[in-house]
């Protein structure tokens, strides 16, 4: 393992308004915020509707009701004016490379999809590998079945290729939820079907026939088709192909982009075309999945509603494939302020809608990032770092005469809630902080943890404070937050770490790590730098096979007691005692599976060993579960894999 260090090290050591209750959806509520007496984002998921009181005398405003919905008919939206959204965070996002996710954290990310309002949930690929029919399987019994005061239950979908072992495969994993979906595609452009499925286009539109039929035949009522690279498809062929489907039984048409390759203008076009030229398309939903790669899969997605489309398929911050896919935040807030009037010309009045509620855009944003270690940009619209931050004297004056001179929507309408200095009551947060105003403080920034999260976090932040004079700043605490999402199933943990490096000198680091049998074991190694040392002492004490993918190190805050982040992204060695392929679903090839860890301390050789042992518990805690699974399958059995992973690591 070769990693350059200097620059990292060089780099390192030189150095008041509220949300508007329930009325934020409409575009005057989301630019005019009103004052609450409670300002708090969630995690967890809460069934009863929190009510807050209006300081300016309204009645309570039940701040997280859920918006109306009409009913939901597969293949049929009773209101035309109504815009489905259709998550795929779970299954595309996380075919990123490094967003590789384990079931606990798919479950939490699918329960907050819930709390959102989305939909559907794609949850995954369930054919990919055991522990993706089981993370598939676990979300439709659990998150499928948690039904909302308001009748409001997500959609649970599995993706299958057009092979009936996967499409049943996908079946078993959903079909205990309320609502099920199925999602099977095949490839429709002339260069997919000559290089990819050397299919002619007749055997394609059977094979397509055949899965939807096969779908229908299993008991689905609501199965999804997709014409794979349908941007860049015949029209001609896409009339056929889907008019034969919706005669099989399909109920949602979607259309992707999946190369990225269309204008705005084009991909309305071809939405259009297909309403009016494929048989049978009164009785489907039209649907788009538009990817990033020129920077367009919003502008599609919009298009695509603006000429009828009432589907829109996107993710938490964009994640997926390559560039990206069509952002949920960024197509929700568009809908929510220009949906009532820059949409007319397609069915319905043109006043376009959903029914997610933005309060919590930003908290599930912030755990999808955490959990993925996919850091948002900045400038990201909507959840950047600096979305809603003004350094301009100009932009600073206007922002202080009114808010609405440069923003066109409240930071607090997704859930951001942006306070007065220090949690409002001149808090500075320091060693002598305690859990209380820390947790304050959390849930002001979109964090809303659970108690034990909570308990984690705070821990590190006085083991941390102690060694920092002044207080911490928010980056700070996110950071902290940061550190512990890869923690859920902390099997090694880093107890001691002393490194010796020099000009003149090898680069030598000893470490003491505890593992799941609670013993603790030391090693000694040698490296190219004191983190490569650090990490082959780690790589011996636990007995891996693995490669080091990337690795970033970054301040939080300026000076030198800066809080030092670092992300690293690991895969096993091909055929290695480790080895963790799954199948791809685009390509339908085994690949390797990349985990991502974060870490943060002062200190940024320990930094550096944090995140490094929180990617490789996810990928023992992957690897655990799907043996374990293996072996119930083997015998017949089901259980929780989660039981036995302690000894199943540590015999690895």
């Amino acid at each position: 393992m070769n990693l350059s260090f200097g620059g990292a090290l060089l780099a390192m050591l030189a150095a008041s308004s509220s949300f508007g209750g329930a009325e934020a959806f409409t575009p005057r509520a989301l630019q005019q915020p009103q004052h609450l007496s409670t300002r708090a984002t969630s995690f967890s998921t809460q069934r009863t509707p929190v009510k807050v009181s209006m300081i300016d005398g309204e009645a309570k405003s039940e701040l997280f009701v859920r918006k109306p919905r009409p009913e939901y008919i597969p293949g049929e939206i009773p209101d035309p004016d109504y815009v489905r959204i259709f998550d795929t965070t779970l299954r595309d996002g996380e075919q990123s490379p490094g967003a590789t996710l384990t079931s606990e954290e798919k479950l939490e990310i699918a329960r907050n999809l819930a709390k959102l309002g989305v939909d559907i949930i794609e949850a995954g690929f369930p054919i990919a590998s055991p522990d993706d029919f089981q993370a598939v399987k676990n979300i439709a019994d659990k998150v499928g079945n948690e039904i909302f005061e308001d009748g409001y239950v997500p959609v649970i979908c599995g993706l299958s290729r057009a092979f009936p072992k996967d499409i049943e495969r996908a079946w078993d994993a959903v079909k205990g939820a309320t609502r099920p979906r199925i999602h099977t595609f095949i490839a429709t452009s002339k260069i997919h079907m000559e290089t990819k499925l050397n299919k002619t286009p007749d055997e394609v539109v059977e094979i397509a026939v055949n899965a939807v039929t096969f779908a229908k035949g299993l008991g689905c009522d609501d199965i999804e088709f997709s014409p794979e690279d349908a941007g860049r498809s015949d029209p001609e062929f896409l009339y056929r192909i889907l008019t034969a489907v919706i005669e099989a039984g399909a109920t949602t048409l979607n259309i992707p982009d999946t190369t990225g390759w269309n204008m705005p203008w084009e991909f309305g076009g071809l939405i259009k075309k297909l309403r009016e030229n494929v048989k049978g398309a009164d009785k489907v939903v039209f649907s788009t999945h538009c990817q990033n790669d020129l920077g367009l899969a919003t502008a599609n997605s919009l298009a695509g509603a603006l000429n009828g489309a009432r589907q829109l398929e996107c993710t938490i911050n964009g994640i997926g494939e390559r560039a990206g896919n069509a952002s949920l935040e960024e197509i929700v807030m568009s809908l929510a302020l220009k949906g009532e009037t820059h949409f007319e010309g397609g069915p319905g009045t043109g006043k376009l809608r959903t029914a997610i509620n933005p309060v919590h855009i930003s908290s599930t944003s912030k755990l999808v990032s955490e959990y993925t270690g996919m850091i948002c940009q900045p400038h990201k619209a909507i959840v950047g770092a600096n979305a809603f931050r003004h350094e301009s004297g100009i932009h600073q004056d206007g922002m202080i005469k009114n808010k609405n001179t440069y923003e066109i929507m409240t930071p607090e309408s997704i859930g951001l809630m942006r306070g007065d200095a220090e949690s409002g009551a001149g808090i500075v947060l320091g060693k002598h902080s305690g859990r209380n105003a820390v947790g304050t403080r959390l849930k002001e920034l979109g964090y809303d943890l659970d108690p034990d999260k909570l308990n984690a976090v705070f821990t590190r932040f006085k083991e941390v404070a102690e060694r920092r004079k002044g207080g911490l700043e928010d980056e700070d605490l996110e950071a902290l937050v940061l550190d512990q999402a890869g923690n859920i199933n902390n099997l090694w943990t880093v107890t001691g770490l002393q490194v010796s490096t020099g000009m003149s000198g090898i680069p030598t680091a000893t470490v003491k790590m505890r593992g799941p049998d609670m013993v603790e074991r030391y090693m000694a190694s040698t490296g190219t730098g004191p983190v490569d040392a650090v990490y082959k002492a780690i790589d011996q004490i636990i007995g891996i096979s693995i490669e080091l993918e990337s690795y970033s190190l970054s301040s939080v805050t300026e000076g030198i007691e800066a809080l030092a982040v670092t992300r690293v992204g690991i895969a096993a060695i091909e055929g290695g005692p480790n080895d963790v392929p799954s199948i791809h679903s685009q390509f339908g090839v085994f690949k390797n599976r990349q985990f991502s860890g974060s870490g943060s301390d002062t200190d940024i050789i320990t930094s550096s060993a944090r995140a490094y042992v929180s990617a490789v518990n996810k990928l023992l805690t992957w690897n655990a579960r799907r043996s374990q699974q293996e072996i119930e399958e083997a015998n017949g059995t089901a259980g929780d894999a989660i039981e036995t992973q302690s000894k199943v690591v540590t015999s690895a």
